[in-house]
């Protein structure tokens, strides 16, 4: 289903969804936990939905209320013959597939879209040094697994993605073995392995951390069960962050600024370029008079680069954001696709093989964009609808649905307007 938003300014507050990531590492952390715990404050985005459904397929007893999950990992990987559909998720497939092993189990991986694509090659290497039998499609998920992982040394690259990090992360203190992770390139997406370790300790496990070069794993252990809230998600409070640099009047609910999630250095760029967060008492929002281009690195955050590069396009000066090809290997190739749309709009953008330019105009015009049925595309072009002069028209509304189900009706909440253009619903 096609969308059309009208230029309009949004303006009132929005409670901001609950973290994707940290409701992935606590579902499956509570499901580790021999015993019952409560999950809070949950959004039922499709990549959650995976996650629950995996951790369900290999045993684990989960009830879904409205907003909550109650877990009790009693019966975890009493299965060990099991199909896991990861959907579109990145994070369900790389997390899982060692959890998978931590008993004998013979499970098959199937997936979505551009998951398939995905490299997975670190856990290959890993399953031909301890005999685990593994059969693969190129280019598409269906993945088959036969064995058991063991604990030991993993030599594991830190620049291809680091949720094969967290996912040994969480396995391995389960193995008889004590276990040893060597980085062996430069770390990116620290945060998330931040995200992680402090998901783990909350429930029981210690992880020892050197300097993030080498991480130290004490076999045996137990995970402890624990009831959690999950804190609001910096990666989706990028796009209201942007949209209040943009002169839309936004107050964000729900914000944790001492959070260990590495997207909130979103707050850190918009200062750069001139903005400052302003403390009210519903919440906190942005205030900008004018922005500036900047210089950044993309390293340690790539699923805010979208939305970063929207508030360059609108920036004095020739924006530089570096160190980001990673974005070519997410739901579509983030980097093209989001100079594409920045051009489409009527901006200025170049892109190259690990970096973009992006020339700052002072008005965007409008026009037709895909959204490259990526969640963080479709929500970007809804935030530049707000400073166009023309109409902006996105195909696939649904894709939202993938991390931010409810995006479209707090938008409208917002004051956002746009019509569905098969039926000719006005919001």
């Amino acid at each position: 289903m096609s969308i059309i938003l009208q230029p309009k300014k949004l303006n009132g507050s929005v409670h901001v969804p609950p973290s994707k990531s940290m409701a992935h590492r606590a579902i499956i952390c509570a499901s580790l936990a021999r015993g019952k715990s409560v999950i809070r404050n949950i959004e039922f985005s499709k990549d959650i939905d995976a996650t629950i459904q995996a951790m369900k397929a290999l045993g684990t007893m989960i009830f879904k209320y409205d907003d909550y999950l109650e877990i009790d990992g009693t019966t975890t990987f009493f299965k060990n013959n099991c199909e896991i559909d990861c959907c579109e998720s990145g994070s369900t497939l790389r997390f899982m597939i060692p959890i998978s092993l931590i008993c004998e189990a013979n499970v098959h991986f199937i997936g979505e879209g551009r998951l398939g694509k995905r490299p997975l090659d670190v856990y290959y290497r890993i399953f031909d040094q301890q005999g685990i039998g593994y059969l693969y499609k190129e280019n598409v998920l269906d993945l088959y697994i036969r064995g058991q992982l063991h604990g030991g040394t993993f030599q594991i690259p830190g620049d291809v993605s680091s949720q094969f990090i967290s996912g040994l992360l969480f396995a391995l203190p389960l193995m008889d073995e004590d276990s040893k992770i060597e980085i062996t390139s430069p770390l990116e997406s620290k945060g998330y392995i931040d995200l992680t370790l402090q998901m783990l300790k909350l429930y029981g496990v210690e992880i020892i951390n050197q300097d993030y070069q080498v991480f130290i794993i004490k076999g045996g252990q137990e995970y402890q069960p624990y009831d959690y809230e999950v804190e609001a998600d910096f990666s989706q409070a990028a796009f209201y962050l942007v949209a209040g640099a943009l002169q839309n009047s936004v107050v964000l609910k729900g914000l944790n600024v001492g959070s260990y999630q590495g997207d909130k250095v979103a707050i850190d760029f918009l200062k750069k370029m001139g903005c400052q967060l302003i403390c009210v008492k519903e919440g906190y929002r942005v205030n900008a008079q004018g922005l500036v281009a900047i210089d950044i690195d993309g390293t340690q955050c790539p699923d805010i680069i979208p939305i970063i590069a929207l508030a360059c396009a609108l920036a004095k000066g020739k924006s530089y954001i570096r160190n980001i090809s990673r974005l070519r290997i997410k739901e579509c190739d983030r980097l093209k696709a989001t100079v594409e749309v920045i051009n489409q709009l009527g901006g200025k953008a170049w892109e190259y093989d690990d970096y973009m330019v992006i020339e700052g105009v002072q008005q965007l015009v409008g026009g037709e964009v895909s959204s490259y049925n990526d969640h963080r595309m479709a929500m970007m072009g809804a935030i530049a609808s707000t400073v166009c002069q023309k109409d902006v028209i996105i195909d696939n509304k649904e894709c939202v649905s993938k991390s931010y189900p409810s995006f479209w009706e707090h938008f409208a909440m917002l004051g956002g307007v746009y019509n569905e253009l098969d039926m000719g619903n006005k919001h």
